[in-house]
């Protein structure tokens, strides 16, 4: 059996081994030797444990209190019997019991050693909640050790001790993963076992692609841009609202980055899904116009008993306000908070609507008008315009096919159809609204 000097050895590997100051560890098995000791000799025993790490030594007393007569045998010695050790012990006194190490037993040894593994697995678990608790939503990163029923669990980087799995409701299906394969995924939420703390990470839900664009766009690090809201139907599109607390700073181009870069980092991780971005609005009807982009709404109608909303569309862009299946309506209420119904310009007449739909867009607001926010500009061309100083509707409105062939990336074909939408902005009478959003105009781009 392993004497003091040996379970001191294997106290300090074990200490190395768990990242666990040694000093810990000998509480620790100060612990286990009691209980040890209560086992052997009953629950009321009353013990002192000294270990010294540098001899290798551990000192076990038993300490027994000097009576007339014995109550309790554990902690209990007679006077007669003390002094046959030490005639110097008088009534009262605490008498110390030397108790060999290797006196415990096997069985003894294994309840001192299974109490510190009890204790070292409570610490990891209390460490693990101590590091997660506060990180969900936050993206983390590890390897598949094995997929397993569906689930897929992972071996994470930086905290290996850790339970993560990724369930298969928060898969990609149209994903394959395969064992070794590194894998990003957003923390969910901490679930408690029998076996202590897991990790729920996701690839599904919409948290996964917000983690994403925190990786991929600084202003949303420092918190200058703000992810509002988010809808996603996992593996085929994602909508996402974004408000910047600087005026100077366009939301919507921070996230799409300098000819789409940064939008296109995080498409490329979800396999080709497509993303609108959208700005967020306190106005719920103009946020909803904004939501059902990329297609172009003429009026929105609220009803805020209901949190309804009806959105009138003219009859070539109902197909795409609904989208494939009803997607983009349904994502675009998600993102709201609201009931969308949609009409058709002619449905909308013949339910007696009597307000004008297509009213020409004001002066004053026109001026307000930011690229981003034009239906048909794609992201590339917007990030050109706005290196160039263009910013606005109102900037480029006086602007001549040759004014556009001297920015550099603007090729003839892109000049003529940049004209065409400001001819058709700006024709009497055209439908032209500061609703329609400019990141799905990235959509033809991104997929």
């Amino acid at each position: 059996m392993a004497g003091s000097a040996e379970i001191l050895t294997a106290l300090r590997e074990l200490a190395n081994a768990k990242q666990i100051e040694r000093t810990e560890l000998q509480e620790l098995l100060k612990d286990g030797i009691l209980a040890a000791l209560a086992k052997k000799h009953g629950p009321s025993v009353q013990a002192e444990v000294d270990i010294d790490d540098a001899k290798g030594a551990i000192r076990i007393v038993i300490l027994k209190k000097v009576v007339e007569e014995v109550q309790d045998s554990v902690g209990e010695i007679t006077l007669e019997e003390a002094r046959y050790e030490d005639p110097d012990y008088q009534l009262g006194d605490i008498m110390e019991i030397p108790v060999e190490f290797a006196e415990f037993g096997r069985s003894a040894v294994q309840a001192a050693k299974q109490r510190i593994v009890q204790r070292v697995r409570e610490g990891e678990r209390s460490k693990i909640r101590d590091e997660f608790a506060s990180r969900v939503g936050d993206l983390l990163s590890g390897e598949i050790q094995q997929i397993e029923r569906g689930k897929i669990v992972l071996m994470l980087n930086k905290f290996r001790e850790a339970e993560a799995i990724i369930p298969y409701r928060e898969q990609n299906h149209r994903e394959t993963y395969t064992q070794g394969e590194p894998v990003r995924a957003v923390l969910k939420k901490i679930e408690e076992t029998p076996k202590g703390p897991r990790l729920i990470l996701s690839r599904a839900d919409a948290m996964f692609v917000q983690a994403l664009f925190r990786l991929e766009v600084p202003e949303i690090q420092s918190g200058i841009v703000e992810i509002r809201a988010s809808s996603r139907e996992v593996g085929s599109r994602t909508k996402i609202a974004v408000v910047s607390k600087d005026d100077g700073i366009d939301p919507v181009g921070a996230c799409v980055g300098l000819k789409g870069s940064r939008v296109q980092a995080v498409v490329q991780e979800l396999g080709g899904e497509r993303i609108d971005i959208v700005p967020w609005s306190a106005d719920p009807e103009r946020f909803a116009k904004l939501a059902l982009a990329p297609a172009k709404v003429a009026r929105v109608f609220s009803e805020p008993s209901t949190k309804t909303i009806q959105a009138v569309v003219d009859e070539d862009q109902l197909s795409l306000a609904i989208g494939r299946n009803g997607q983009n309506v349904r994502l675009a209420s998600e993102l709201t908070g609201w009931k969308i119904d949609l009409y058709s310009s002619r449905e909308w007449l013949e339910k007696g609507g009597d307000i004008p739909l297509f009213a020409p867009l004001p002066d004053d607001e026109a001026a307000d008008v930011p690229l981003a926010d034009i239906g048909g500009l794609v992201t590339a061309t917007i990030a050109v315009l706005e290196a160039g100083g263009y910013r606005t509707l109102n900037d480029i409105i006086d602007l001549e096919r040759e004014d556009l062939l001297k920015l550099p990336g603007i090729a003839p074909e892109e000049a003529e159809r940049i004209m065409q939408i400001i001819n058709e902005l700006t024709e009497e009478g055209a439908e032209a609204s500061a609703g329609e959003v400019g990141a799905p105009q990235g959509e033809s781009e991104q997929g």
